[in-house]
């Protein structure tokens, strides 16, 4: 579920943007939900993170998730699925301001839309 939140959540902020033709949006998309792009957000979040957030991304990280796509870096993928954890988390606990936090901090914005 996380990775759909999180995938909902960015396309709905490129929206947003200026820019609204479709195959920008989808390329810029593309950017910010890719493995290695995620492992990066991920990295600007830890000092943010409460202790039950880390945590739930330390379990989110160690679980055996199968193998990553050929075009993903395991490493990379293990922090993408530890980041999805995390939204997916806040998510079915209501959570929605805090992904609202955390997206704004991953994207250098002040707000998002549809916070």
């Amino acid at each position: 579920m996380g990775d759909a939140v999180f995938e909902l959540l960015v396309r709905q902020y490129l929206i947003s943007l200026p820019n609204h033709k479709p195959h920008h949006l989808h390329k810029e998309a593309t950017k910010l939900v890719s493995a290695k792009a995620q492992r990066a957000i991920l990295e600007r979040w830890q000092p943010h993170l409460t202790e039950e957030e880390a945590d739930i991304v330390r379990r989110g990280r160690n679980t055996k998730s199968g193998a990553p796509p050929r075009n993903a870096d395991p490493g990379d993928y293990r922090h993408a699925t530890a980041l999805e954890c995390l939204v997916g988390h806040l998510y079915f606990e209501g959570r929605l301001g805090r992904i609202g936090e955390l997206l704004a901090i991953a994207l250098g914005e002040r707000e998002l839309a549809g916070e």
